[in-house]
């Protein structure tokens, strides 16, 4: 790299620091090209980068950013994976981690927070932005179901319900 190329990677680096909001840092103990390139796609495909980095370039990109915690992590060989959806890309790296004894975390940063290797899989534990989701959407529309599903009973079976609810009252009273 000459040093037009090294500024670029290093104003790169310190934009992706400044705009994201989740870093992790992992270091490679002789991944092969086909592990590196089947870690790249599983981490795309959760919306996330992942990118190796010269650790002195990478240290002039932390200054000035929330996440310069992470600096004293940048030893030997590291690579940093970064998203604005920070459980699917902590999932997917400690997943590959388990399976592949040749790639290490070493932490990372969550905003401002730091996180060492066991905060990454605690972040990797919790449920995605989208299980979330989901769970909440069948939170909202479980009552409504059931409010729909008495409506649309027939008169009689509504009048058993009135009338449970009108003896439970009378039994609440006495």
């Amino acid at each position: 790299m000459d040093r037009t190329e090294k500024r670029a990677f290093v104003d790169f680096l310190a934009k992706v620091f400044g705009t994201t909001n989740t870093v992790i840092v992992t270091q490679n103990l002789g991944l092969t090209v086909e592990d590196v390139t089947n870690l790249r796609r599983k981490v795309r495909e959760a919306g996330a980068s992942y990118k190796v980095a010269k650790n002195r370039l990478a240290l002039r990109a932390l200054d000035g950013t929330p996440f310069a915690g992470i600096a004293s992590l940048l030893k030997g060989p590291t690579a940093l994976a970064w998203a604005d959806e920070p459980v699917a890309v902590a999932k997917v790296l400690v997943e590959f981690a388990k399976n592949n004894d040749k790639l290490a975390l070493l932490g990372g940063a969550l905003g401002s927070q730091t996180l060492d290797v066991n905060g990454v899989k605690a972040l990797a534990e919790l449920p995605s932005l989208d299980e979330l989701r989901a769970k909440l959407v069948g939170m909202i529309n479980t009552p409504a179901t059931r409010i729909a599903g008495i409506t649309q009973a027939p008169a009689g079976q509504l009048a058993r319900v009135l009338g449970a609810y009108a003896r439970t009252g009378e039994a609440e009273a006495a």
